[in-house]
């Protein structure tokens, strides 16, 4: 009886061949093929990419942040650096590490020299991108100025010109409803100082008939104290020339 291609999986992907043969003696087993054992198991190199299932991805993130963090607290504890990690998942959670203070290591390294110099190139930078912005900005409006002016329209067609119309139909309505707003406001304006000066007269007329009116009884007062007076200056005249007449009659006899 002969049994052969046996294959065995923990020797090579080569086949073995087993050929018993049975005689009078007894059995001969004789191996026929290429043996080898494997040697020492190697691990899978992982592709670099990103990992579509979603629970592997987040397995593997948990993972390699903890060993991140880990050579992080390594370096820092055996060389004695100074070490801030974040960061982000991919639903925006944050986890951080730091080896002294974060804000500490975030105020180093903006104060930095090589940093200082990159922001004040970052900000030239983004001074002169702003100025060419404005500038173009600025040119654009004016051209625009001048088109609704009716100034440097020659190089415009009939659709732009037709738009320019459109604009300049809406900003003339727009100046003829503001121009009647302020018609009515200044109507109102005047009709409320109207009424302030119509009060106003009639308050003096008040004023002055009150006035009149004082001036009239202070008048009327004045007259009776002058008549008064008189009599009451009359009386002592009276007295004396009773009494001289008294004192010029004839002696009584005695």
């Amino acid at each position: 009886m002969k049994i052969e291609n046996l294959a065995n999986p923990f020797i090579s992907h080569h086949p073995l061949q087993l050929i018993c043969e049975l005689n009078e003696l007894g059995c001969t087993i004789q191996l026929r093929g290429l043996i080898t054992y494997p040697g020492k198991m190697t691990r899978k190199k992982i592709q670099i990419k990103k990992i579509d299932n979603t629970t592997a991805r987040q397995v593997t993130f948990s993972k390699r942040r903890r060993g991140l963090f880990k050579k992080a607290y390594e370096l820092s504890t055996l060389c004695d650096a100074e070490i801030a990690l974040m960061v982000f998942s991919a639903t925006g959670k944050l986890f951080d590490y730091a080896s002294s203070s974060m804000q500490q290591v975030i105020e180093r390294h903006y104060l930095h020299p090589e940093n200082l110099r990159k922001m004040d190139q970052l900000s030239l930078e983004l001074q002169g991108t702003s100025y060419a912005m404005l500038s173009k900005e600025i040119e654009d409006k004016t051209h625009e100025l001048r088109r609704i002016k009716g100034e440097e329209l020659h190089g415009m067609d009939m659709e732009e010109l037709h738009k320019l119309e459109k604009v300049l139909e809406a900003g003339l309505s727009r100046v003829t409803e503001t121009k009647s707003e302020r018609f009515l406001e200044e109507i109102t304006a005047l009709q409320h100082k109207g009424a302030q000066l119509t009060e106003e007269n009639q308050r003096l007329k008040q004023m002055e008939n009150l006035f009149s009116a004082q001036t009239h009884v202070l008048e009327q007062g004045q007259s009776s104290e002058s008549i008064t007076n008189i009599c009451s200056s009359s009386d002592p005249q009276d007295n004396d020339s009773s009494d001289i007449s008294l004192k010029l009659g004839l002696p009584f006899p005695k």
